[in-house]
């Protein structure tokens, strides 16, 4: 670090502080030539993190997409927004730690199921019948089936979250679902009430 009167680069921090809210560290500098004092701060660097599109396109990442449509596919699970922002938090700073600052939005999407698998069934089979465009019940009864042999899942706890395996329809076989996971529709239909879908519908256009 250069004084910036002097350009002498050697000087002592005379005083360390918290700043901004603890997004820094302000430092009281001496300079060891000439005796002038000066500030620096000391912040995180976070650099850009770029999702690669199916389509090919390119786009920065934006968590506030990420989050919206963990949400979506947790409503009416129960789940606090809480967890759902660590959820998020974290495969940020997974992304944040890489050294390839470019990243697929099927990694991104398969990142959102790893962390469901273990917070939510339900949340789970949502965002994989759009992340994984499940094309009819046969997507939905392996995905069940790889639940149940990784030992995270139980019949009781998804009974209880009014999903039962034998009404899981294709709902989500629709044009609206494009590359990947870029929305989360609703899956309720009159026919099979028990799906207990979310009614609303959350863009995730960056994950597609």
């Amino acid at each position: 670090m250069r004084c910036p009167f002097c350009q002498f680069p050697d000087n002592r921090v005379l005083e360390s502080r918290s700043a901004e809210s603890g997004h820094s560290v302000r430092r009281r500098r001496e300079c060891l030539r000439c005796g002038r004092r000066f500030t620096t701060y000391e912040r995180i660097e976070f650099v850009p993190v770029v999702v690669l599109k199916k389509s090919g396109e390119r786009e920065s990442f934006d968590r506030s997409k990420l989050l919206q449509g963990i949400v979506t596919a947790c409503e009416k699970t129960g789940v606090p927004h809480a967890q759902l922002e660590a959820v998020v938090d974290e495969i940020e700073a997974e992304l944040q730690q890489r050294s390839a600052r470019e990243v697929s939005s099927n990694e991104i999407g398969e990142l959102v199921l790893k962390h469901l698998q273990n917070l939510n069934e339900v949340a789970y089979i949502r965002f994989a019948s759009v992340h994984r465009q499940f094309k009819g019940i046969r997507d939905f009864v392996e995905t069940l089936d790889h639940l149940q042999n990784t030992g995270d899942f139980s019949a009781e706890r998804l009974s209880s979250e009014k999903l039962n395996p034998g009404e899981l329809t294709s709902a989500t076989h629709s044009n609206a679902v494009p590359d990947a996971v870029t929305e989360l529709p609703a899956h309720s239909s009159p026919t099979h009430p028990g799906l207990n879908e979310p009614e609303s519908t959350a863009s995730m256009s960056h994950l597609s």
